[in-house]
């Protein structure tokens, strides 16, 4: 059998050259989603909008001569690389003129000068603020304070790794050398650069996670156990367990997201509970009899099925994942719920079959079973329950009611870039972007106006320059962008560049200003960005900064308003869409659906305890303690300020499928005592605290400790995530160590009797020794 565990093993470590990392923004929107089929269509109309990189500087020296040299120099250098389609800098910025006798617009370059100097740096300076308002939010700031550059990549490059070595090798080592030659400050962003770093960050804390939760819980699992052979088994068993993990993802060839990468430090922390159920059982057992085959039966057909029954639960919790239609959260259930059940046949095979071939533990290994400490806290515990139920149940009450006035306060969090490395450069530059250039994250506007060469008529562009003077008006939004733009720059230039004629033509000046742009169309394509080759589609393209979701609704609700009222529907046919808009309706699809998960795993739980008890009061009983703990943590989170979002919601489907194992490890022991001590339920709670209640602290205070590593995580989701899974285990072990004795010996009358026991889902044997095993 280990022959086999080390064939599959290497069998699957051949698969890691499978794995990949994702190159793409997730998308928690499943393909056929509404607002994934408007945004689709925009990216077959336009190409894909999120190939754009901004470079930006607040610094009153950049003109000067030498640094203005400097940075032209930097962007003709970024220009050469295969991987850029262009660049929009200072020294290759073009302003539109008007040529009178070719009766046409032509592109001349903004600095004509080969040698600039710093009267003429002035002069370009003032003409550049003060003449070019098209300029204004794509080249300089509102406020006139920084400057930025904008860097195309090529869009065929933008989703694969190509992306990734062009801004790692090239772009940052050009942007470093840049700052240390001039002491400029460079800040960049744009949505491929922030995902290449973003998941470079992760990439990264992948081996950080897998070295602390091994760190945590062997250290952990030694303080216990204080046995040097039992911490290296188990270490082994689950390193096997990370190995396939990684295996099983290159295998399935799915890519390494936030989520996913979470599944080997996962398998690490669930893995342990399992070795320390199952070696707590045998140094049990051989403290008691000293007989080593016996002893790795019974824990084979104890505490084996107990531990089937536990991660069996522990996986359905992630399985309801997959039931959801968002692609992300399906590889996460499927890959984490295939992994969860391996761990479980790891260790219930590699450790007895280990533990065979070795001497039965000496007297110094059991020591911890009679420990002071752990003795005074489970006798801590049957006080409590024998003398203090009342006092348990008003605590359990009194937290709930304090709960439900927590939960009140929830907010829901939609942003973008919350969960990100808030200690990380690339999020000061996000911010800097936000501050200065009022936005960073892509809306998009898409107007069918249902005709070819329709976006150019005038209502039409009237009924746009409406929209963005509407737009323009939210604090949260940037300085729209269209073909509106262009076509008042071309009255500009056609009045001599004279910044008062930046408008929209009247229609006596539309015949001929619109004869001229159509004219250098032809040749310089300067509608293709603004408007599709039909002349039918046009878009409008905004900054958002960072929004709270609920400002966010109300800012889309009061936009489609004016939407509707400024498009009539029979000559129209207007969208939002957009990355931003993409991942805020993506993140309140996901929240309904991981409730519905949460909700399906309480379910298919309470079916399993139905299926083990036959007893509607005893799956009520089962649930109450596992239910209570979640209610608690979504209380501390309305108290605390902490949203709901992707990251924390699914804390609680992680829990419940964790915690629910402590109940099945009590209930299965209080099961086995109920008939060995004749159905007498007092006898039977107090012999299951003391046997379970050792392996439950142990387990919790493991898992407590191991999610915790998550904490040093630099994404705020993931530190969320692992907090508030420690703090629900936590007061899931209390709950079932206080509350679910209190409640079996509270309802006794109406649960101590064998019908619950008439049609057993466990077939009961008695073996030789009288010792009786559940065997599935």
């Amino acid at each position: 059998m280990l022959l086999v565990i080390a064939g599959i093993t290497v069998a699957l470590a051949t698969q890691w050259k499978n794995m990949r990392f994702s190159y793409t923004e997730a998308n928690l929107l499943p393909d056929n989603h509404p607002i994934n089929v408007v945004y689709d269509k925009f990216l077959q109309v336009f190409g894909e909008e999120g190939n754009l990189i901004v470079v930006g500087v607040k610094d009153s020296t950049l003109f000067t001569p030498e640094k203005i040299k400097a940075w032209n120099h930097l962007f003709d250098s970024i220009n050469q690389f295969d991987e850029v389609s262009l660049t929009l800098s200072l020294g290759n910025l073009q302003t539109l003129q008007k040529n009178t006798k070719k009766e046409t617009f032509e592109m001349v370059p903004f600095m004509q000068d080969s040698v600039i100097t710093q009267d003429k740096l002035n002069r370009y300076k003032y003409q550049l603020f003060y003449k070019l308002p098209f300029y204004e939010g794509l080249i300089y700031s509102p406020d006139k304070k920084a400057i930025r550059s904008a860097v195309y990549l090529k869009k065929d490059i933008v989703n694969t790794a190509k992306r990734k070595d062009f801004i790692v090798n090239n772009l940052i080592p050009l942007l470093s050398n840049f700052e240390k030659q001039t002491g400029m400050k460079v800040h960049t962003s744009g949505m491929p650069y922030i995902r290449t770093l973003n998941s470079q960050n992760i990439i990264d804390e992948i081996g950080m996670f897998i070295i602390a939760a091994l760190g945590v819980t062997s250290l952990i699992f030694f303080f216990f156990f204080r046995s040097v052979r039992a911490t290296f088994i188990s270490m082994i068993t689950v390193i096997i367990g990370v190995m396939w993990a990684f295996g099983i993802l290159g295998l399935l060839q799915y890519e390494i997201t936030v989520l996913t990468a979470l599944i080997p430090p996962l398998i690490i922390v669930i893995g342990i509970p399992n070795c320390i159920f199952l070696i707590n059982k045998y140094q049990h057992e051989i403290k008691l009899h000293g007989n080593q085959a016996k002893s790795l039966q019974r824990v084979i057909a104890k505490v084996g099925n107990a531990t089937l029954m536990t991660n069996v639960t522990t996986a359905s919790g992630f399985a309801t994942f997959i039931l959801t239609n968002s692609r992300l959260l399906k590889e996460f259930g499927i890959v984490a719920s295939i992994n969860i059940i391996a761990i479980f046949l790891l260790s219930l095979i590699i450790i007895p079959i280990v533990y065979s071939f070795m001497a039965p533990p000496k007297h110094k290994h059991l020591k911890h079973l009679s420990k002071q400490w752990i003795n005074k806290f489970v006798n801590w515990i049957e006080r409590m329950v024998k003398n203090h139920r009342i006092a348990i149940y008003v605590t359990a009450v009194v937290l709930l009611c304090l709960s439900i006035i927590g939960i009140t306060t929830i907010k829901v969090s939609g942003s973008l870039i919350e969960d990100m490395p808030q200690k990380t450069e690339f999020y000061k530059d996000i911010k800097f972007f936000e501050k200065e250039f009022e936005g960073i994250m892509p809306l998009e506007v898409l107007i069918d106006t249902k005709r070819k060469k329709g976006v150019m008529s005038p209502a039409t562009l009237k009924r746009i320059d409406k929209l963005q003077e509407y737009l323009y008006e939210f604090p949260e939004f940037s300085k729209p962008l269209s073909v509106v733009n262009l076509v008042k720059y071309a009255k500009q230039a056609y009045y001599n560049g004279n910044p008062e004629y930046y408008q929209l033509p009247n229609s006596q000046e539309r015949t001929f200003i619109m004869s001229y742009l159509k004219s250098s169309n032809k040749k310089t394509n300067l509608l293709e960005s603004y408007v599709d080759g039909t002349g039918q589609y046009a878009r409008v393209t905004t900054f958002m900064k960072d929004t709270k979701t609920e400002r966010y609704d109300r800012i889309e609700e009061d936009v489609l308003a004016k939407i509707h009222k400024l498009f009539p529907e029979e000559r129209y046919h207007v969208t939002l869409t957009g990355k931003a808009l993409v991942f805020q309706k993506g993140t309140k699809y996901l929240i309904n659906n991981l409730i519905l998960s949460l909700s399906l795993a309480i379910l298919l739980i309470a079916i399993f305890m139905a299926w083990l008890f036959r007893n509607l009061k005893m799956i009520l009983i089962s649930l109450i303690p596992n239910l209570l703990p979640l209610i608690i943590t979504a209380g501390l989170m309305g108290f605390m300020g902490v949203p709901i979002k992707p990251s924390t919601i699914l804390v609680f489907s992680i829990a419940f499928g964790i915690s629910v194992d402590d109940t099945i490890h009590f209930l299965a022991k209080y099961r086995q005592e109920l008939i060995t001590h004749h159905w007498r339920i007092r006898k039977s709670v107090f012999a299951a605290l003391r046997e379970t209640g050792v392996s439950m602290f142990y387990t919790s205070i493991v898992l407590f400790f191991g999610f915790s590593v998550f904490a040093i995580s630099s994404f705020g989701g993931t530190v969320a995530l692992g907090i508030l899974v420690s703090i629900t285990l936590l007061f899931a072990m209390l709950s079932n160590l206080l509350l679910l004795p209190s409640l079996l010996l509270s309802l006794e009358r109406s649960i101590a009797n064998k019908a619950t026991l008439k049609k057993p889902a466990l077939k009961i044997i008695e073996d030789e020794e009288n010792d009786i095993a559940d065997v599935i």
